[in-house]
Order: structure tokens, then sequence, then C-alpha cells
């Protein structure tokens, strides 16, 4: 039946688009797991839906009995369905182009006009190797994938020109910073081809490790998946403590992604809807690369940039390391850890002191087995079981005017008060695999409908919850909200600074709160959406306005 060669097939279609010929086991297994609908798109339930669909059988009228043996036989059909799956779609052995140096993306540098710093940034297409002997295409800012990281200082007045070179229409959202809703780069600031996009705003955020990548409506997934990823680096000169800060030297930024080729070298995107995972590991856009690390401290600008997978990052050899970041701004001092858990957008910068240690190798990996309980089985991949690499690291020696020492304290943050919140919002986030859409309060995205108005000034608190099998990572455009709870107890230390994305687990409950402050347009929204990009792409978003 051609209907299973459809692109996107039951991705957003009611049940009753399948075929009539399908019998109750199939929509047995539809109704005791909704998931299969997904399934579909991911090849191993087209299987059995279309052997029945060839048997041509009519629907058997639903006697208890016959609901019974069909239940059972679902099970066994979904089963051996996801066993065939397994056991068909493993990984194409390829001959990848693994520990090259880690790419460290260039720094972009601006023209001065008038008193603001202006910056010219290129979405286009490009090429890149990962298999031996092939090409890729990939998109990029500025070059061939990914995008040069941009760098400034709070107060700095900015301009970007975005210029779209890609063949399709595209967008640019400055993920974590505060500036009017016009500038953000939603899915509202459409760039067509041929166009050049102008956004005009002032850093007003503290300093520390944002990024920018596309927004666009549907195609999120997919494009941040080819290449449309850059750092957004803010700093504060005088206010700063001393912490690593040459660039490419001692501190390093990491964009951690993961991505899948097929046998000829190409990327793969299918889009599934439970969210992209690749089956190999880049940073900065290199599989598996190494790095040199100077015998002193060291800081990494961490950067979770998959569509969908989480990290548990760690070291091979257990050591420790220290967080002095969060998504907004440093935190009040070091914490120590030796697990740091990203979700999708989540960014952390830590510190790590390899002073002594000439010589020495060690790998920063993810400890993905030690994460229990966060997707259901149809969700995880193999990586998702195990620990796996990401970055192997030599030590060399120090360079001169070395940092080796931290500071005991880093920044003073102001707690928000929550007896001086106005209002509490609540949102309920929703899977309805079925019809192949995520939603947020029971509605998907709707680019015509704000759901929220927010009164300029206000504090409000927005209490997540999520009753789904999978997790969510919840991002608030425009502000930086502090975690009040989860599930009613505080937060980890490390996350107790300021965040624009947050980790929502299955059955658990976050409480944020956060100012509205500076910029109020009631025509022009910001978005809050799951993180998971095909989550995103599938309907959980909405939109807010500050009035």
């Amino acid at each position: 039946m051609s209907i299973y060669k459809k692109p996107g097939f039951l991705q957003n279609r009611p049940v009753s688009y399948i075929h009539r010929g399908v019998d109750v086991v199939d929509m047995t297994i539809i109704a005791c797991f909704p998931v299969a609908i997904n399934m579909a798109k991911r090849k191993y339930l087209s299987v059995v839906l279309k052997i029945q669909l060839k048997k041509d059988i009519s629907m058997p009228k639903f006697s208890r009995r016959n609901v019974l043996k069909s239940t059972v036989g679902a099970v066994v059909l979904f089963g051996g369905g996801y066993a065939a799956f397994k056991l068909l779609n493993k990984p194409p052995v390829l001959d990848l182009v693994r520990l090259q140096s880690l790419p460290i993306p260039p720094l972009l540098n601006s023209t001065e006009i008038d008193g603001r710093k202006v910056f010219d940034l290129t979405i286009q297409k490009g090429v890149s190797t990962f298999v031996v002997g092939t090409e890729a295409e990939t998109f990029g800012y500025n070059g061939n994938n990914l995008g040069p990281s941009l760098v400034m200082n709070k107060g700095d007045d900015v301009v970007l020109n975005v210029t779209n070179n890609l063949g399709e229409p595209s967008s640019v959202h400055w993920h974590g910073l505060h500036l009017p809703a016009k500038m953000d780069g939603g899915p509202h600031q459409l760039i067509d081809h041929g166009d050049t996009w102008r956004a005009e705003f002032t850093i007003l955020n503290e300093a520390t490790t944002f990024f920018y990548h596309s927004h666009m409506m549907h195609k999120t997934g997919e494009q941040v998946y080819r290449g449309l990823t850059g750092l957004f680096i803010v700093k504060d000169p005088e206010n700063e403590p001393k912490l690593p800060d040459q660039y490419g030297i001692d501190d390093i930024p990491l964009i951690v992604q993961d991505r899948s080729f097929d046998e000829s070298g190409a990327l793969v995107y299918d889009g599934k809807i439970e969210g992209e995972k690749g089956d190999f590991i880049l940073v900065n856009g290199a599989i598996n690369p190494t790095f040199q690390a100077p015998a002193q401290l060291v800081r990494f600008r961490v950067l979770n940039g998959a569509n969908a997978r989480l990290f548990n990052f760690g070291f091979s050899d257990n050591r420790q390391f220290f967080q002095v970041g969060t998504d907004g701004g440093l935190l009040e001092k070091p914490v120590a850890m030796t697990r740091l858990l990203l979700s999708p957008a989540e960014r952390a910068e830590i510190i790590v002191d390899f002073s002594g240690k000439e010589s020495e190798s060690v790998k920063l990996v993810s400890y993905s087995d030690e994460v229990s309980g966060i997707a259901p089985f149809w969700a995880k991949d193999s990586l998702d079981k195990q620990v796996f690499d990401v970055l192997d690291i030599t030590v060399v020696p120090p360079t001169e005017n070395a940092v080796t020492s931290l500071p005991d304290s880093l920044a003073t943050l102001v707690r928000l008060n929550e007896n001086k919140a106005s209002v509490t919002r609540k949102f309920v986030l929703g899977m309805s695999m079925m019809r192949g859409n995520m939603t947020i309060n029971g509605e998907t995205m709707d680019i015509d409908r704000i759901d929220h108005t927010v009164k300029l000034d206000d504090i409000e608190i927005w209490e997540i919850s999520n009753p789904t099998e999978m997790m969510h990572p919840f991002h608030i455009h425009d502000i930086q909200f502090q975690i009040l709870t989860r599930d009613g107890q505080p937060p980890a230390e490390n996350e107790s600074g300021w965040k624009d994305t947050v980790l929502v687990k299955q059955n658990e409950t976050v409480r944020v709160i956060a100012h509205f402050t500076e910029f109020a347009d009631p025509d022009s929204p910001y978005m809050f959406h799951c993180h998971i990009l095909e989550h995103e792409d599938a309907g959980m978003m909405g939109q807010f306005v500050v009035v």
C-alpha cells in the first residue's frame, strides 16, 4: 500500500487515516502502545502493518475473546517488530574520520560603526568530511558547519546582520539573551533566501556562555542537525573573577552533538518524533576529537548541542572538577562534582585542574548508563545504556601566565522573592504519539495564537509538570529564571544559578521564578518550548507577550 511510503506518514494525522484493512491486532497495538504510531515512522511497526494489509482481512467482531487474543498477539508482534528493528537498523560500519585535533570555532571579528559593534553572519550550505573519502552536505554560519564564536562585553551595543544564502528560509535565535522580542530571532523573524535580517540590541546579560541557532518553524530540528549552531560568549571584564580566559588555549568551547551517517558518508536525519539521536559523538563538528590541555586550570564551556540526547559528563578516571557557571551566569561559588547532567540546550562552565599532570591522558566521557528512568525503552538507543567517549585529552606543559588557583567566590546572586510573585502559571507537557504531536496544556503550537500575557516588571512563578514518559528540557525565551523546587525539593547546588533551560524529568514538576523587565511589546511574542527539537517541531511550544 502506497500510504506507507509517504514522507511523514502518521506524523500529523489522526488514527482514522489508517487503512481500514488493518485488523484488530494492529489496532490493539495502537491502543495499548501509543508509541506504535511513531514506530511506524521508524520502520519497524510498518513491517507488521504491511503484512496485515496484504492479508486483506476484514474487521472481526469485538468480542471479549477476540480482544484478549488480539492483545496477546499485539504484544508478540510489537516485541518482534521492535527486536527486528534493532537487528536490522544497526549503524553501518564506516571508516570514520576520528581523533582529529579539536576544532576551535573561530572568533568573528566585528566592525565598530557609530559606537556599535557590527557582526556579519551568512547562513549557507557547505561540505564536511565525516567518513574517509566522502563529503557530506552540511549547514553553517560563515563556513561549512556550525558557526564562529561571537564574543561581546556586557553593555555593548551590537548589530548582527544575518544574510540567508541557504536556499530555504531560516531564522537565528539568540538563545538565552535578554532582548526585545522583535530581535529574539524566533519563528516570527523569518529570513527568506537572499534576504538580510538586522538585529540590534544592547548586551544586558551577565557574563557566561550563550548560543545561537536556527528557530525555523517545523524545521528547527533538521536545520540544527545539519549544522546551524554557534556560541555567543558574553564577558564582563570589570567584574569577572580571575578564571582561565585565553580562548582556544585554556578557555575551550565544547559544542557536543550526536549524528548518524549512511554508507555514502552523508548525514542521516529521520526527524523521529521522539527526538533525533545519532550514532556517533561530535565535538565542535569533529567525531571524538583530541585536545592538548595545558597543565593548569582549564575552563570548558560545555553546550549540549544535541537535538535530543542527554549527556552525563564526567572523566574516565572519575576526577573531580568544578562547575562555575550555568546557562545565565556564574554561580556564587565553585561546585565540586564528578558528574554533570546536561539536557539539550543547557550549558555549563567547568574548571578542570591539570596541574602537574604533564604527559597524562584522560577522556571526557558520558556516563549515560548511570542515568536510569530518563526515557522509556522505546526511546533509548545503545549509547543511552553505556559509557561512551566524548573527547580524548592529553596534558602538555603549562602556558605562560597560567591560572593555577580557583577563587572561593565567583558572583553575588540576587534571589527572587517567591512572595512577590504576581501569578503562578501552570504548564502541563503532553505527548500524543498516536496523532504525532506534542502539546503544552493540551495545545499544539499555533503561530497566530498568544498563549499568555505577562505584565512588564512582574515577577512570576512558572510551574512545569511532565506526566509523560519522556524527559523535556523546558526553555523560556528572553528571561533568565531561578529554579525554586523539583517536586517540592530545592534544586541541586549547581542548579542554583540563573537558567534559561531546565530539565523536567518524567512525572516531575519543576517550579521556576522570573522577573520580566525592560521590554514590552504586545504585538511581538517570545517562545517557550521543549528543547528536544523534534518535540518543538511537533508542537510542544507556545507564545507569550509582555505588555
